[in-house]
């Protein structure tokens, strides 16, 4: 790529982010819930296609309304890959806070952000989630807490399945990935080591294009539940769907309209 061409994707980057800037100051104080998810689900796509990333939604269950929804982790585009079919709420770790822009656009669409290793803060988010819940919003996190290579799927914490408990809601697990255009894994999406979200976000940019794939899986049943067993069954379906080959044919492309 050139750097003309790198210089163009950056500045249409900058003006799309101030534009999410403006509507979460200006819009979404006063927007009904369908209003922002439409917002939300109409930047991120348009964000997506900026990146040259591609978004289907794969043959799965279809997605629910109102449940607790749980995926693996790879990647900081992850949040407006599933905003762009599926607009949630995020639990989120605290570093993405400090990302530029990006962080505080999170935090304008509802993020909640949970420093690792703070018991008080997890109590006082996790009685947020049961409201939220109990709201009959949906809400996404990630389980593994940190991110993984793809095709790998760390052990999930077990801590907020709980509030699935509580609230009786059911928990969707979700595959995320990113292929390349042989239907490999697209190693340029990685975000693991050393990796800053700048070298990240220009690796994206200069690199070939991405197709992202995100598959709603066969919901759990919360409600009498425990968190680990939900957990660990969570996982091993999202374990299983990413060891499943990709099938381009029959998944859905999203437009960046």
């Amino acid at each position: 790529m050139t750097r003309f061409r790198l210089a163009w994707r950056l500045a249409r980057v900058t003006v799309h982010l101030l534009a999410g800037l403006a509507t979460c100051a200006l819009v979404f104080p006063w927007a009904s819930r369908r209003l922002r998810d439409a917002a939300t689900r109409r930047w991120s796509r348009r964000l997506l296609a900026i990146c040259n990333v591609g978004v289907e939604a794969a043959p799965g269950s279809p997605p629910l309304e109102h449940a607790l929804f749980v995926a693996n982790h790879i990647s900081w585009l992850d949040i407006f890959v599933i905003n762009s079919l599926y607009p949630c709420r995020f639990v989120a770790k605290a570093e993405i806070r400090s990302w530029p822009v990006l962080g505080w656009l999170a935090a304008a669409a509802g993020t909640v952000f949970i420093a690792r290793g703070n018991r008080r803060e997890l109590r006082h988010i996790f009685k947020g989630l049961v409201l939220v819940l109990g709201q009959g919003e949906r809400v996404a996190f990630f389980p593994e807490g940190t991110v993984a290579q793809q095709g790998t799927v760390l052990p999930f914490h077990a801590n907020l399945f709980e509030a699935a408990v509580d609230a009786r809601v059911q928990v969707q697990p979700c595959a995320v990935a990113y292929l390349d255009a042989a239907g490999g894994w697209h190693r340029g999406v990685d975000y693991t080591g050393d990796v800053t979200f700048v070298d990240s976000l220009l690796a994206i940019l200069k690199g070939a294009p991405v197709r992202a794939r995100l598959a709603c899986l066969t919901p759990l049943e919360g409600s009498g539940a425990h968190r680990r067993e939900l957990a660990q069954a969570a996982h091993d379906a999202i374990q299983a769907a990413l060891a499943q080959p990709a099938a381009p044919a029959e998944a859905t492309s999203v437009s960046a309209r």
